[in-house]
Order: C-alpha cells, then structure tokens, then sequence
C-alpha cells in the first residue's frame, strides 16, 4: 500500500483494478467535428490522461434526438463508433481505463439541434434560459414523451452500450444526473405524468431501472451518475428527497460497478446534513467516485473519512494534463483558466 492513499491501487470489480484512486472526471467540450465523431486531438487528450486510474468520457449522445450543445460527440453511427475505438486504443496504449458516458439532454435542448423538432422530456415544461453557445435563444416547450418513445430511448441507451464494448472501453457510465433526461424523469418539476413513468417514487424512477437493466446486457461494467438533490437545469421540490432514497436503496439490488456523484460543488447541504456523496454513501452500499470541486487535499480527506472509494478531479485535469505525476511528487499545478476550456492541451 503507498503512504498516499490516492495512489493505492483499487479493484472496481473482480477483472477490473485501477492503478490509483484518481478518476478524470466527465467534463464536455464540444470538440467533435461536424459529424460529432471524435477528433484525433481528442484522442491525444484523452491519452496524455493515462496515468489517473479511470477515465470517464464527457458525455456521448445515444441518438440524434439527444443533442443539446453543438459539436458535443455521439456513439450512434459507425464513424462515432471507430472514432471512439482510436480513444481507447490510445489510452489502453498507456495503460489506462476509460468508460464511456452515455446521455440524452431532455429538455435540454432546442430545435436548432433537432431538425426543427421539439426536444422530448418526461412532461411539457419548458426550462427557462438562453440556451448556451447561442446568440439569444431562449429554451423550447419540449414535446411529453409518448410510451413507445420511452421504450425506444431505453433501447438507444441500451444500442450506446453496445457500441461502447465494441469501440472498447472497459464500461460504460449512464449520465442521470445535472438535470438531462433521466434526471428529469427522477424529479417532481419535470416529471408531471400520471401514467407508469410519474406520480410516485417507483413509477418516476422506473425508466431509470429498465434503462440499467438494459445496458447490463450489453456491457459488463457499469456506473451511474446521479445528482440526487441537485438543482442544475431544476427547481427544487421538497418531494424529490423521498425519490433519491428510493432509487439510492434501490441501487444496492443492481450490482453497478460504482456510483458517481453528479455534482459542481459536493459542498455540505444543511437539509441532509452532510455532502451529496455523504448522502449517496448512507443509503449505497457499493463503489461510490466522489465529484465536485475536489482537489487532492480534500480528495485524502473524503477518502481517510471513508466518505468515498474514488475521487473525481474536473478541472485541474484540463490544466494539468500529468497532475497525476504533479500531485505524486508534490510540484506545483498549472491553475485552470476558462480560456482552456476551449483547447486540447
């Protein structure tokens, strides 16, 4: 064992073990060319981040319906798929792991990314804001989901997997957090349906459920992120803790490979008395990946306490492409910047 508990090897499952503790968080770029295949420069960066014990991709539109940012990477054609295929070569290569995060936006969309079609979402209500990278448009109505259209997107989920093992990656991570589809589906803002997928725990988080018993099939390793509690794209209702605990206990029954907290800032939240990630860790039983503003310092901290298994750096990784060197030999970190968000350093 190292002195440095960030540095012990960890086995995320019985074939799976990572050479740290330290995973690269999911972190979207819209870098992807027109075509939303990844690029060779992608693949570069993605490579020079060998060295943490995971990789988890920024997000991979499942369809075309998902879109909601322009140039953000899919994993639904042929091309996507062998582009992904170069990424993970490039990181095995080096010796690394990398899961592929797979997403739909919801209602985080508008028609300029769907052909002119409404973006779907469990109910019709419309987020309120600009859309971001545009000039001035303000978010659409989306269209309420009709049943064989939630049967379909659990099929894409299900088809992104498939196309995950097949590029290569050692799993993937179903995004149902920040307020996109699956998490729309989990809150009492978003989700207004009175039919098997809303007005109750159970019935809100059943796509949920059906999605991961789909992609299971298809991949053996699997992690969820989750931002239970969390406001990003939703207005807060004091309904939806009740539909956390459900699905958080619910989730010890599913075998995941981890959870994953979905948050910005995994700060203290006086109504759970505690950090998201302590929350998850009190009802969850498996591998829980801290997220949220974590550096190293804190990241010991969480992991001594037990609070987490894994911790999740964002953007120290974007200025950092060898932090994981930089913070085993103690060198000072390169402090990020938002001008970085828009290279591949």
């Amino acid at each position: 064992m190292n002195q440095d508990i960030l540095f012990n090897h960890f086995d995320l499952s019985g074939d799976l073990t990572l050479s740290n503790r330290i995973v690269m968080a999911p972190m979207n770029r819209s870098m992807a060319d027109d075509d939303l295949v990844p690029t060779d420069a992608m693949a570069d960066y993605y490579a020079r981040r060998a060295d943490t014990g995971l990789i988890i991709t920024e997000s991979l539109m499942i369809s075309p319906s998902a879109q909601g940012y322009p140039n953000t990477p899919a994993i639904f054609t042929p091309a996507q798929v062998a582009g992904w295929e170069k990424v993970v070569r490039k990181v095995h290569a080096k010796g690394g792991k990398i899961f592929a995060q797979i997403w739909h936006t919801g209602r985080v969309s508008h028609p300029i990314y769907l052909n002119g079609e409404k973006p779907l979402a469990p109910s019709a209500v419309a987020l309120k804001g600009r859309v971001p990278r545009t000039d001035d448009l303000q978010y659409a109505v989306p269209r309420e989901m009709t049943e064989a259209e939630i049967r379909q997107m659990i099929q894409d989920f299900a088809q992104a997997a498939a196309n995950a093992r097949e590029a290569g990656f050692d799993g993937v991570e179903v995004h149902a957090a920040n307020g996109y589809l699956l998490d729309q589906f989990l809150h009492w803002d978003t989700n207004r349906r009175t039919d098997d997928w809303g007005g109750s725990a159970e019935n809100m988080a059943r796509i949920l459920f059906e999605v991961l018993g789909a992609v299971k099939l298809e991949i053996p390793h699997v992690g969820l992120r989750v931002s239970p509690v969390g406001y990003l794209h939703l207005e807060h209702d004091d309904r939806d803790k009740a539909v956390s605990d459900y699905v958080l206990q619910r989730l010890n029954h599913y075998g995941l490979t981890y959870v994953h907290t979905g948050m910005f800032e995994d700060s203290e939240q006086e109504h759970l008395a505690g950090t998201v990630t302590q929350y998850i860790r009190s009802l969850y039983q498996g591998t829980v990946i801290a997220c949220g503003g974590y550096d190293a310092e804190r990241g010991r901290e969480a992991l001594h306490k037990g609070d987490a298994d894994l911790i999740a750096i964002g953007r120290p990784l974007i200025a950092n492409p060898d932090f994981v060197e930089k913070v085993r030999t103690r060198q000072p970190l390169t402090t990020y910047s938002a001008e970085m968000l828009n290279e591949l350093v």
